[in-house]
Protein backbone atom coordinates (compact mmCIF):
# COMPACT_ATOMS: atom_id res chain seq x y z
CA UNK A 1 0.00 0.00 0.00
CA UNK A 2 1.62 2.81 -1.07
CA UNK A 3 1.71 5.54 1.86
CA UNK A 4 2.05 8.52 -0.41
CA UNK A 5 -1.22 8.05 -2.93
CA UNK A 6 -2.94 5.14 -1.30
CA UNK A 7 -2.58 3.25 -4.32
CA UNK A 8 -2.62 -0.80 -4.13
CA UNK A 9 0.32 -2.54 -5.91
CA UNK A 10 0.83 -6.26 -6.52
CA UNK A 11 3.66 -7.89 -6.37
CA UNK A 12 4.08 -11.06 -8.58
CA UNK A 13 7.42 -12.36 -9.11
CA UNK A 14 9.35 -9.11 -10.47
CA UNK A 15 6.04 -7.57 -11.82
CA UNK A 16 4.53 -4.51 -10.14
CA UNK A 17 0.90 -4.05 -10.75
CA UNK A 18 -1.42 -0.83 -9.62
CA UNK A 19 -5.17 -2.50 -9.25
CA UNK A 20 -6.31 0.62 -7.41
CA UNK A 21 -6.91 3.42 -4.63
CA UNK A 22 -7.44 2.45 -1.03
CA UNK A 23 -9.44 4.68 1.41
CA UNK A 24 -7.06 6.84 3.66
CA UNK A 25 -6.43 5.63 7.14
CA UNK A 26 -8.88 6.81 9.89
CA UNK A 27 -6.61 7.97 12.67
CA UNK A 28 -7.19 5.58 16.08
CA UNK A 29 -4.00 6.99 18.17
CA UNK A 30 -3.04 3.29 18.69
CA UNK A 31 0.59 3.09 20.69
CA UNK A 32 1.33 1.23 17.95
CA UNK A 33 2.74 2.41 14.64
CA UNK A 34 4.74 0.98 11.52
CA UNK A 35 8.21 -0.51 11.61
CA UNK A 36 7.43 -1.09 15.10
CA UNK A 37 9.44 -4.06 16.66
CA UNK A 38 9.66 -6.58 19.34
CA UNK A 39 10.06 -10.13 20.36
CA UNK A 40 7.91 -13.36 21.07
CA UNK A 41 8.79 -16.76 22.08
CA UNK A 42 12.49 -15.46 21.62
CA UNK A 43 11.75 -14.06 17.60
CA UNK A 44 12.43 -10.90 16.73
CA UNK A 45 9.29 -9.22 14.85
CA UNK A 46 8.51 -5.74 12.76
CA UNK A 47 5.18 -4.19 12.14
CA UNK A 48 5.39 -3.82 8.26
CA UNK A 49 1.41 -3.91 7.20
CA UNK A 50 -1.74 -2.15 8.76
CA UNK A 51 -5.43 -3.16 7.69
CA UNK A 52 -8.45 -1.29 9.27
CA UNK A 53 -11.55 -3.67 9.34
CA UNK A 54 -15.43 -1.96 10.10
CA UNK A 55 -18.27 -4.52 11.21
CA UNK A 56 -22.19 -4.53 13.26
CA UNK A 57 -19.88 -3.61 16.44
CA UNK A 58 -17.48 -0.73 14.95
CA UNK A 59 -13.99 -0.17 14.01
CA UNK A 60 -10.99 -2.86 14.32
CA UNK A 61 -7.07 -2.48 13.59
CA UNK A 62 -4.79 -5.45 12.73
CA UNK A 63 -0.92 -5.26 12.06
CA UNK A 64 0.87 -7.70 10.61
CA UNK A 65 4.23 -8.24 12.03
CA UNK A 66 7.03 -10.18 10.09
CA UNK A 67 9.17 -11.94 11.95
CA UNK A 68 13.23 -12.42 11.20
CA UNK A 69 12.58 -15.83 9.43
CA UNK A 70 9.90 -14.40 7.07
CA UNK A 71 6.80 -15.72 9.05
CA UNK A 72 4.38 -13.57 9.28
CA UNK A 73 1.62 -13.15 12.35
CA UNK A 74 -1.28 -10.83 13.39
CA UNK A 75 -1.44 -8.62 16.20
CA UNK A 76 -4.97 -7.61 16.40
CA UNK A 77 -7.64 -5.88 19.15
CA UNK A 78 -9.60 -7.46 21.24
CA UNK A 79 -11.86 -5.86 23.43
CA UNK A 80 -10.06 -3.38 24.68
CA UNK A 81 -6.97 -6.19 24.68
CA UNK A 82 -4.50 -7.51 21.78
CA UNK A 83 -4.47 -10.81 20.57
CA UNK A 84 -1.40 -12.62 18.67
CA UNK A 85 -2.75 -14.89 16.05
CA UNK A 86 -1.06 -16.97 12.88
CA UNK A 87 -1.97 -18.69 9.76
CA UNK A 88 -3.33 -22.31 10.59
CA UNK A 89 -4.93 -24.88 8.80
CA UNK A 90 -8.24 -25.94 9.23
CA UNK A 91 -8.02 -29.79 9.30
CA UNK A 92 -11.58 -29.59 7.45
CA UNK A 93 -13.96 -28.27 4.84
CA UNK A 94 -14.78 -24.80 6.72
CA UNK A 95 -18.56 -25.06 6.65
CA UNK A 96 -20.45 -22.18 5.76
CA UNK A 97 -20.75 -19.00 7.85
CA UNK A 98 -24.69 -19.23 8.08
CA UNK A 99 -23.74 -22.10 10.00
CA UNK A 100 -21.80 -21.07 12.44
CA UNK A 101 -24.34 -19.04 15.13
CA UNK A 102 -23.53 -17.55 17.69
CA UNK A 103 -23.19 -19.81 21.04
CA UNK A 104 -22.94 -23.22 19.09
CA UNK A 105 -19.98 -25.28 19.59
CA UNK A 106 -18.11 -27.15 17.17
CA UNK A 107 -14.22 -29.26 16.31
CA UNK A 108 -12.13 -27.43 13.98
CA UNK A 109 -8.81 -29.28 13.68
CA UNK A 110 -9.61 -31.70 16.44
CA UNK A 111 -10.25 -29.04 18.57
CA UNK A 112 -13.33 -27.57 20.65
CA UNK A 113 -14.53 -24.05 20.05
CA UNK A 114 -17.67 -22.00 20.54
CA UNK A 115 -18.76 -19.46 18.11
CA UNK A 116 -18.55 -15.77 20.03
CA UNK A 117 -18.70 -13.85 16.98
CA UNK A 118 -20.30 -13.37 13.24
CA UNK A 119 -20.85 -11.12 10.74
CA UNK A 120 -20.58 -9.25 7.94
CA UNK A 121 -17.44 -6.61 7.64
CA UNK A 122 -15.38 -4.99 4.95
CA UNK A 123 -11.72 -3.80 5.20
CA UNK A 124 -12.22 -0.18 4.46
CA UNK A 125 -8.38 1.19 4.74
CA UNK A 126 -4.62 -0.59 5.09
CA UNK A 127 -1.32 0.42 4.77
CA UNK A 128 2.68 -0.80 4.30
CA UNK A 129 3.27 -4.66 3.36
CA UNK A 130 0.63 -7.23 3.54
CA UNK A 131 0.90 -11.13 2.75
CA UNK A 132 -2.60 -11.37 0.69
CA UNK A 133 -4.56 -9.05 -1.69
CA UNK A 134 -7.49 -7.72 0.48
CA UNK A 135 -10.80 -7.70 -0.84
CA UNK A 136 -11.05 -4.12 -1.64
CA UNK A 137 -14.47 -2.10 -1.07
CA UNK A 138 -16.07 -5.83 -0.45
CA UNK A 139 -18.17 -6.99 2.08
CA UNK A 140 -17.73 -10.76 3.60
CA UNK A 141 -18.67 -12.83 6.46
CA UNK A 142 -15.51 -13.01 9.68
CA UNK A 143 -16.41 -15.62 12.41
CA UNK A 144 -14.73 -15.55 15.98
CA UNK A 145 -14.48 -18.73 17.66
CA UNK A 146 -12.75 -19.00 21.31
CA UNK A 147 -11.68 -22.16 23.32
CA UNK A 148 -12.30 -23.15 27.14
CA UNK A 149 -8.15 -22.43 27.56
CA UNK A 150 -8.84 -18.95 25.67
CA UNK A 151 -7.44 -19.72 22.29
CA UNK A 152 -8.73 -17.56 19.75
CA UNK A 153 -9.67 -18.63 16.49
CA UNK A 154 -10.89 -16.44 13.67
CA UNK A 155 -12.15 -17.46 10.27
CA UNK A 156 -11.71 -14.88 7.32
CA UNK A 157 -14.65 -15.87 4.36
CA UNK A 158 -13.06 -12.77 2.18
CA UNK A 159 -10.69 -15.26 0.52
CA UNK A 160 -11.03 -18.60 -0.86
CA UNK A 161 -10.25 -21.20 0.52
CA UNK A 162 -11.11 -19.35 3.86
CA UNK A 163 -8.23 -18.38 5.66
CA UNK A 164 -7.92 -19.20 9.44
CA UNK A 165 -5.61 -17.76 12.04
CA UNK A 166 -5.17 -19.21 15.59
CA UNK A 167 -4.15 -16.96 18.54
CA UNK A 168 -3.63 -16.19 22.62
CA UNK A 169 -3.73 -13.05 24.38
CA UNK A 170 -0.80 -10.65 25.12
CA UNK A 171 -0.19 -7.30 26.68
CA UNK A 172 1.80 -4.91 25.25
CA UNK A 173 4.67 -4.69 27.93
CA UNK A 174 5.27 -8.60 27.32
CA UNK A 175 6.36 -7.78 23.79
CA UNK A 176 8.90 -5.91 24.63
CA UNK A 177 8.21 -3.29 21.84
CA UNK A 178 10.22 -0.73 20.93
CA UNK A 179 9.51 2.25 18.46
CA UNK A 180 6.24 3.18 19.52
CA UNK A 181 4.42 6.28 19.41
CA UNK A 182 5.40 9.32 21.85
CA UNK A 183 2.70 11.08 24.49
CA UNK A 184 3.27 13.74 22.36
CA UNK A 185 2.11 12.49 19.31
CA UNK A 186 -1.15 11.18 21.43
CA UNK A 187 -2.44 14.44 21.98
CA UNK A 188 -2.60 15.41 18.27
CA UNK A 189 -4.82 18.68 17.53
CA UNK A 190 -6.51 16.16 15.29
CA UNK A 191 -8.73 15.27 18.49
CA UNK A 192 -10.49 18.24 19.29
CA UNK A 193 -13.47 18.84 16.67
CA UNK A 194 -17.04 20.76 17.71
CA UNK A 195 -19.52 18.50 19.02
CA UNK A 196 -22.03 18.44 16.05
CA UNK A 197 -25.15 19.17 18.09
CA UNK A 198 -24.15 21.70 20.36
CA UNK A 199 -20.60 22.92 18.94
CA UNK A 200 -18.58 23.09 22.24
CA UNK A 201 -15.22 21.94 21.62
CA UNK A 202 -14.73 17.62 22.40
CA UNK A 203 -11.08 16.59 23.14
CA UNK A 204 -10.59 12.60 23.09
CA UNK A 205 -8.60 11.57 25.69
CA UNK A 206 -8.01 7.52 25.04
CA UNK A 207 -6.48 6.12 21.90
CA UNK A 208 -8.73 4.16 21.14
CA UNK A 209 -12.46 5.37 21.43
CA UNK A 210 -15.20 4.77 19.58
CA UNK A 211 -17.64 6.40 21.46
CA UNK A 212 -17.58 9.95 23.57
CA UNK A 213 -20.11 11.93 25.15
CA UNK A 214 -19.92 16.08 24.96
CA UNK A 215 -19.56 17.49 28.44
CA UNK A 216 -21.52 20.56 27.51
CA UNK A 217 -24.82 19.05 26.17
CA UNK A 218 -24.35 15.16 26.87
CA UNK A 219 -24.47 14.15 23.31
CA UNK A 220 -23.25 10.19 22.88
CA UNK A 221 -21.27 10.84 19.59
CA UNK A 222 -20.20 7.87 17.57
CA UNK A 223 -16.57 7.90 16.36
CA UNK A 224 -16.27 5.06 14.57
CA UNK A 225 -15.82 6.16 11.77
CA UNK A 226 -12.94 8.54 13.36
CA UNK A 227 -12.92 12.22 14.09
CA UNK A 228 -12.76 13.36 10.39
CA UNK A 229 -15.69 11.25 9.31
CA UNK A 230 -19.66 11.98 9.72
CA UNK A 231 -20.46 12.07 13.08
CA UNK A 232 -22.90 10.12 14.36
CA UNK A 233 -25.06 11.72 17.63
CA UNK A 234 -27.70 11.51 20.39
CA UNK A 235 -29.37 13.57 22.80
CA UNK A 236 -29.18 11.93 26.25
CA UNK A 237 -31.89 13.59 29.23
CA UNK A 238 -31.36 13.76 33.06
CA UNK A 239 -28.11 13.28 33.06
CA UNK A 240 -26.56 11.38 35.76
CA UNK A 241 -23.68 12.04 37.96
CA UNK A 242 -21.34 9.51 38.83
CA UNK A 243 -19.49 8.63 42.51
CA UNK A 244 -16.29 8.44 41.06
CA UNK A 245 -15.17 11.73 38.72
CA UNK A 246 -14.43 10.83 35.55
CA UNK A 247 -10.76 11.23 35.22
CA UNK A 248 -10.23 10.08 38.49
CA UNK A 249 -7.24 7.79 39.19
CA UNK A 250 -6.75 4.99 41.47
CA UNK A 251 -4.96 1.90 42.21
CA UNK A 252 -7.16 -1.29 42.16
CA UNK A 253 -5.73 -4.95 42.35
CA UNK A 254 -1.71 -3.79 42.21
CA UNK A 255 -2.84 -1.87 38.76
CA UNK A 256 -2.80 2.28 38.15
CA UNK A 257 -6.29 2.75 36.67
CA UNK A 258 -7.77 6.15 35.54
CA UNK A 259 -11.48 6.12 35.16
CA UNK A 260 -12.30 7.04 31.35
CA UNK A 261 -16.31 6.10 31.00
CA UNK A 262 -19.36 5.33 32.95
CA UNK A 263 -22.65 3.61 31.76
CA UNK A 264 -25.85 3.58 33.98
CA UNK A 265 -27.89 0.64 32.87
CA UNK A 266 -31.24 -1.03 33.98
CA UNK A 267 -32.29 -4.63 33.89
CA UNK A 268 -35.16 -6.94 34.39
CA UNK A 269 -35.79 -11.02 34.67
CA UNK A 270 -37.63 -12.12 31.61
CA UNK A 271 -41.52 -11.58 32.12
CA UNK A 272 -41.24 -9.37 35.03
CA UNK A 273 -42.16 -5.76 34.97
CA UNK A 274 -40.32 -4.66 37.44
CA UNK A 275 -36.54 -3.37 36.90
CA UNK A 276 -33.20 -2.65 38.42
CA UNK A 277 -30.29 -0.52 38.09
CA UNK A 278 -26.55 -0.76 38.30
CA UNK A 279 -23.52 1.33 36.98
CA UNK A 280 -20.09 0.53 35.17
CA UNK A 281 -17.01 2.98 35.87
CA UNK A 282 -14.87 2.03 32.31
CA UNK A 283 -10.77 1.74 33.82
CA UNK A 284 -8.30 2.13 31.53
CA UNK A 285 -4.18 1.36 32.00
CA UNK A 286 -1.49 1.69 28.94
CA UNK A 287 0.05 -1.15 29.46
CA UNK A 288 -2.76 -3.69 30.99
CA UNK A 289 -5.80 -2.20 28.35
CA UNK A 290 -9.77 -1.63 29.96
CA UNK A 291 -11.27 -3.52 33.34
CA UNK A 292 -14.97 -2.46 34.57
CA UNK A 293 -15.45 -1.23 38.18
CA UNK A 294 -19.08 -2.67 39.00
CA UNK A 295 -21.20 -0.79 41.48
CA UNK A 296 -24.94 -2.27 42.52
CA UNK A 297 -26.67 -1.92 45.62
CA UNK A 298 -25.29 -5.64 46.59
CA UNK A 299 -21.82 -4.91 46.09
CA UNK A 300 -18.85 -3.57 44.26
CA UNK A 301 -16.33 -5.93 41.59
CA UNK A 302 -13.76 -5.54 38.89
CA UNK A 303 -14.49 -7.41 35.83
CA UNK A 304 -12.67 -8.01 32.51
CA UNK A 305 -13.67 -9.71 29.28
CA UNK A 306 -12.03 -12.90 28.98
CA UNK A 307 -10.35 -14.17 25.86
CA UNK A 308 -11.48 -17.78 26.53
CA UNK A 309 -14.48 -19.56 26.06
CA UNK A 310 -16.23 -21.03 29.38
CA UNK A 311 -18.15 -24.21 28.58
CA UNK A 312 -21.46 -24.10 29.52
CA UNK A 313 -23.65 -27.10 30.98
CA UNK A 314 -26.49 -28.74 28.97
CA UNK A 315 -28.70 -27.44 31.26
CA UNK A 316 -27.28 -23.73 31.43
CA UNK A 317 -27.12 -24.00 35.04
CA UNK A 318 -23.35 -24.20 35.63
CA UNK A 319 -20.61 -22.99 33.64
CA UNK A 320 -16.76 -24.25 34.10
CA UNK A 321 -13.75 -22.07 33.15
CA UNK A 322 -10.02 -22.60 34.00
CA UNK A 323 -10.78 -25.45 36.50
CA UNK A 324 -13.71 -23.83 38.68
CA UNK A 325 -17.29 -24.81 38.23
CA UNK A 326 -20.05 -21.59 38.37
CA UNK A 327 -23.27 -21.70 39.86
CA UNK A 328 -25.82 -19.84 37.54
CA UNK A 329 -27.27 -16.82 39.87
CA UNK A 330 -28.92 -14.40 37.87
CA UNK A 331 -30.41 -14.36 33.91
CA UNK A 332 -31.41 -11.03 32.94
CA UNK A 333 -32.19 -8.45 29.98
CA UNK A 334 -30.45 -5.24 30.27
CA UNK A 335 -30.43 -1.78 28.59
CA UNK A 336 -28.22 1.03 28.58
CA UNK A 337 -29.76 4.06 29.81
CA UNK A 338 -27.32 6.73 30.47
CA UNK A 339 -22.92 7.28 29.60
CA UNK A 340 -21.02 9.38 29.82
CA UNK A 341 -16.91 9.66 28.99
CA UNK A 342 -15.34 7.59 25.99
CA UNK A 343 -15.51 3.81 25.08
CA UNK A 344 -13.22 1.66 23.14
CA UNK A 345 -16.13 0.14 21.48
CA UNK A 346 -19.55 2.22 19.91
CA UNK A 347 -22.03 2.33 22.94
CA UNK A 348 -25.50 3.66 22.13
CA UNK A 349 -28.09 4.48 24.36
CA UNK A 350 -30.68 1.77 24.67
CA UNK A 351 -28.36 -0.98 23.61
CA UNK A 352 -29.81 -4.26 24.79
CA UNK A 353 -28.08 -7.72 25.53
CA UNK A 354 -29.36 -10.88 27.70
CA UNK A 355 -27.21 -11.49 30.52
CA UNK A 356 -26.45 -14.49 32.94
CA UNK A 357 -24.29 -14.01 36.09
CA UNK A 358 -22.40 -17.35 37.47
CA UNK A 359 -20.68 -17.09 41.23
CA UNK A 360 -18.16 -19.60 42.70
CA UNK A 361 -17.44 -17.62 46.38
CA UNK A 362 -16.38 -14.51 45.60
CA UNK A 363 -15.19 -15.09 42.28
CA UNK A 364 -17.87 -13.98 39.44
CA UNK A 365 -18.60 -15.10 35.68
CA UNK A 366 -20.87 -13.41 33.25
CA UNK A 367 -22.23 -14.06 29.62
CA UNK A 368 -23.92 -11.07 27.93
CA UNK A 369 -25.08 -11.69 24.53
CA UNK A 370 -26.11 -10.00 21.28
CA UNK A 371 -27.36 -10.96 17.99
CA UNK A 372 -23.84 -10.76 16.69
CA UNK A 373 -21.78 -11.31 19.42
CA UNK A 374 -21.21 -13.10 22.81
CA UNK A 375 -18.50 -11.78 25.45
CA UNK A 376 -17.58 -13.37 28.53
CA UNK A 377 -16.53 -11.75 31.58
CA UNK A 378 -15.03 -12.73 34.91
CA UNK A 379 -13.35 -10.86 37.94
CA UNK A 380 -14.20 -10.69 41.71
CA UNK A 381 -15.94 -8.64 44.48
CA UNK A 382 -14.14 -6.50 46.21
CA UNK A 383 -14.89 -3.88 49.58
CA UNK A 384 -16.14 -0.50 49.27
CA UNK A 385 -13.13 0.12 51.50
CA UNK A 386 -10.97 -0.37 48.71
CA UNK A 387 -12.60 1.72 46.33
CA UNK A 388 -12.55 4.61 48.69
CA UNK A 389 -9.57 4.27 49.43
CA UNK A 390 -8.43 3.91 45.49
CA UNK A 391 -10.09 6.87 44.61
CA UNK A 392 -9.27 9.00 47.33
CA UNK A 393 -12.83 8.93 48.06
CA UNK A 394 -12.54 8.60 52.11
CA UNK A 395 -14.80 11.62 53.48
CA UNK A 396 -17.57 9.85 50.94
CA UNK A 397 -16.90 6.17 52.26
CA UNK A 398 -21.11 6.21 53.73
CA UNK A 399 -21.94 6.61 50.11
CA UNK A 400 -20.10 3.98 48.73
CA UNK A 401 -20.87 1.04 51.22
CA UNK A 402 -23.16 -1.54 49.98
CA UNK A 403 -24.45 -5.00 51.07
CA UNK A 404 -22.25 -8.22 50.24
CA UNK A 405 -20.78 -8.06 46.86
CA UNK A 406 -23.02 -9.87 44.02
CA UNK A 407 -22.89 -11.67 40.59
CA UNK A 408 -21.57 -9.37 37.87
CA UNK A 409 -21.03 -8.73 34.46
CA UNK A 410 -19.01 -6.15 32.60
CA UNK A 411 -17.60 -5.44 28.98
CA UNK A 412 -19.47 -4.79 27.54
CA UNK A 413 -20.49 -6.11 30.99
CA UNK A 414 -23.11 -5.64 33.01
CA UNK A 415 -23.76 -5.61 36.82
CA UNK A 416 -27.37 -6.51 38.43
CA UNK A 417 -28.41 -4.59 41.54
CA UNK A 418 -30.94 -4.97 44.37
CA UNK A 419 -33.48 -3.82 47.37
CA UNK A 420 -31.50 -4.20 50.31
CA UNK A 421 -32.76 -5.37 53.19
CA UNK A 422 -34.37 -2.55 55.24
CA UNK A 423 -36.57 -2.52 52.11
CA UNK A 424 -37.01 -6.01 52.16
CA UNK A 425 -38.55 -5.53 55.52
CA UNK A 426 -40.43 -2.40 54.92
CA UNK A 427 -42.66 -4.11 51.92
CA UNK A 428 -43.43 -7.25 54.04
CA UNK A 429 -44.53 -4.67 57.03
CA UNK A 430 -46.74 -2.89 54.44
CA UNK A 431 -48.34 -6.08 53.22
CA UNK A 432 -48.73 -7.25 56.99
CA UNK A 433 -51.04 -4.37 57.32
CA UNK A 434 -53.08 -4.74 54.51
CA UNK A 435 -53.73 -8.22 55.60
CA UNK A 436 -54.85 -6.61 59.23
CA UNK A 437 -56.83 -4.28 56.72
CA UNK A 438 -58.32 -6.71 54.80
CA UNK A 439 -59.04 -8.85 57.62
CA UNK A 440 -61.10 -5.84 59.67
CA UNK A 441 -63.18 -5.55 56.12
CA UNK A 442 -63.87 -9.14 55.97
CA UNK A 443 -65.52 -9.05 59.67
CA UNK A 444 -67.52 -6.16 59.02
CA UNK A 445 -69.26 -7.72 56.03
CA UNK A 446 -71.75 -9.78 57.88
CA UNK A 447 -69.70 -13.18 57.65
CA UNK A 448 -68.89 -13.74 54.12
CA UNK A 449 -65.76 -15.60 53.33
CA UNK A 450 -62.42 -14.73 51.20
CA UNK A 451 -61.61 -16.79 48.80
CA UNK A 452 -57.97 -17.89 48.83
CA UNK A 453 -57.50 -17.19 44.90
CA UNK A 454 -57.09 -13.18 47.00
CA UNK A 455 -55.08 -14.59 49.45
CA UNK A 456 -51.46 -12.50 49.89
CA UNK A 457 -49.84 -15.49 50.16
CA UNK A 458 -49.01 -16.09 46.67
CA UNK A 459 -46.38 -13.16 46.88
CA UNK A 460 -42.88 -13.75 46.46
CA UNK A 461 -39.62 -11.28 45.87
CA UNK A 462 -38.71 -12.86 42.73
CA UNK A 463 -35.17 -13.32 43.64
CA UNK A 464 -32.84 -12.37 46.69
CA UNK A 465 -31.34 -9.68 44.20
CA UNK A 466 -34.62 -7.54 44.73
Amino acid sequence: MCSYCQSTVVRQGETLSRIGKMAELFEDYSPLQMMAAGRWQDKTFTLVGRLQYRGGSGVWTEWVALFDDASTAILGEDNGAYVFSWPAPAGRDLPDPAHLRIGNVTAIDGRSYTVSSSEDVALISAQGELPKLPPLNQTFPMVELRSADGEVLAIDYGMQPPQVTRGHAVQLDGLQLTGLRGESEKESAGRQFACPQCGAPVQVQLEASKSITCRSCNSLIDLSSGVGGELRHALQDEPVKPLIALGAAGQLQGVQWQVVGYQHRMGHEPGDDEHFGWEEYLLYNSKRGFAFLVDSSEGWSVVRPTTGAPVLSDTGKSVKYLGTTYQLQYSYEAETGYVAGEFYWPVQRGQKTFNRDFGSGKSLLSLEETPRERVWSSGSRIDSELVATAFGLEARRELLKRGDAGPTSGGGGSRIGGIGCGTLMLILFIILILFVLLRACDDNSGGGSRSSGGSFGGYSSGGGHK
